[in-house]
């Protein structure tokens, strides 16, 4: 008998760790770039000069906050991580790497069971030591707590400025006007045209929709370069900047560490600065157009809010498109008086055109005819020759639906039907 050894294959193993950095700053300020650039060579340098250590990378993300975790060169070193391609990260501090308490525990921990190594240069923790994550927690809560501090003077100092009638416009989202160099508003003569366009339209009895309609179809761009929306015109109409004044902080930041803003209705200051700037908007026309966006606004029932349909009509704000699920909106269809009905049609039709819904259409003789008590789908078919109108349950439970028919003349008007109640369950 014979005997063969079989020596086992001897694998090189990589000794160094791989390692990586984080950097970031949170402006896009030339300062804080270049900030950015020390950082990036800073860490070059140190990593790659250690005999120990496989350079992996700096991941570095510019002019976005610590505050929120929707960085993507963060993500991309985290995504690295957990492919196994870090041994180590090095970063600056605990607000470098997130001031959140909770997301950094939870971004260490997770990088701990993957046996990654976080170390923080200024306070000097590493996150695989025993006392590394109590540590971490304390100080991270310190982070927080400073990054909260910081929120709170800069809204200070923001508030004096107003207080002192400093105002500051951001003019690439504001058409119409320029800064010259010292700051101040200047008008843009091509851009002021448009404006003074749009208000003459307004008040020559165009609505917010045509308007916005007739610049795209003439392919005038907005100060974005987007679409003309009849939101967008509305808010133009609106703004007291093109009489010259400035209404300051019409929003402000709810919460420091998600930097939420939501509109002022009356929770902090507000300040308002008359002839602060050049008018490109006479005063007085100006105040015509507020009070014709009020009398057209009550003559729809527009209260000013999101809802203002729902207390108009016994059944507004429970009737919806069966083709899109936008809400059925009461208006009347054709302006000649001889064919003129009330109809029931798609709000996003309206809105948006055919090209976003085909928009259904229901006469409101209908609606009427329906026992409806809570929100529904409306649906028109047609079955042999006759149009049928079906409304379902728009709730989230088994659904019944109810179907009735009319027959329409050949001009078009409604023939006496009849109800043919059919009460079935729709299976989700």
């Amino acid at each position: 008998m014979r005997v063969r050894i079989i020596e086992p294959i001897r694998k090189v193993q990589n000794l160094k760790k791989r390692v990586c950095a984080y950097a970031r700053v949170s402006t896009d300020s030339e300062a804080q770039g270049d900030s950015l650039e020390n950082q990036i060579t800073y860490y070059e340098n140190l990593i790659g000069s250690n005999p120990e250590y496989e350079f992996v990378g700096v991941f570095a993300d510019r002019g976005i906050t610590g505050t929120t975790e929707n960085r993507p060169e963060f993500r991309r070193m985290i995504e690295a991580a957990r492919d196994g391609q870090i041994d180590l990260i090095i970063t600056k501090s605990i607000s470098r790497f997130a001031r959140n308490t909770a997301v950094m525990l939870e971004v260490v921990r997770e990088l701990k069971e993957l046996g990654v190594e976080v170390r923080f240069e200024k306070e000097n923790i590493n996150t695989l030591s025993g006392d590394g994550e109590l540590m971490l927690a304390v100080l991270s809560a310190f982070a927080q707590e400073e990054s909260k501090n910081v929120s709170d003077n800069i809204k200070w100092r923001v508030r004096k400025k107003f207080e002192a009638g400093e105002v500051m416009v951001n003019t690439t989202r504001f058409l119409g006007y320029d800064k010259d160099g010292e700051g101040n508003l200047i008008i843009n003569e091509e851009e002021a045209e448009i404006v003074k366009g749009i208000f003459n339209e307004y008040l020559g009895g165009r609505g917010t929709f045509v308007i916005a309609k007739e610049l795209n179809q003439e392919k005038v761009p907005t100060v974005t370069g987007g679409k003309w929306y009849d939101s967008t015109i509305l808010t133009i109409l609106k703004n007291e900047k093109y009489k010259g004044d400035v209404l300051l902080q019409k929003t402000y930041t709810l919460d420091h560490l998600t930097k939420k803003k939501v509109k002022n209705t009356g929770e902090v200051d507000s300040y308002y600065i008359e002839d602060n700037h050049p008018a490109i908007i006479r005063r007085e026309i100006w105040e015509k157009v507020q009070e014709e966006i009020i009398k057209r606004g009550k003559a729809k029932g527009n209260t000013g809010d999101k809802n203002k349909y729902i207390n108009q009509y016994p059944l507004s704000g429970m009737l919806y498109c069966s083709k899109c699920g936008a809400s059925l909106i009461r208006r009347t269809w054709n302006s000649k008086l001889s064919c003129r009905k009330i109809v029931w049609q798609c709000s996003n039709y309206i809105k948006n055109g055919k090209n976003a819904c085909e928009g259904t259409k229901i006469d409101d003789e209908i609606i009427s005819r329906i026992n409806i008590k809570e929100e529904v789908i409306v649906k028109e078919e047609m079955k042999n020759g006759e149009k049928y109108y079906s409304y379902t349950s728009k709730g989230k439970q088994n659904k019944s639906r109810r179907e009735f028919k009319t027959t329409e003349s050949e001009n078009g008007s409604l023939l006496q039907g009849f109800d043919r109640p059919i009460r079935t369950v729709i299976k989700l």
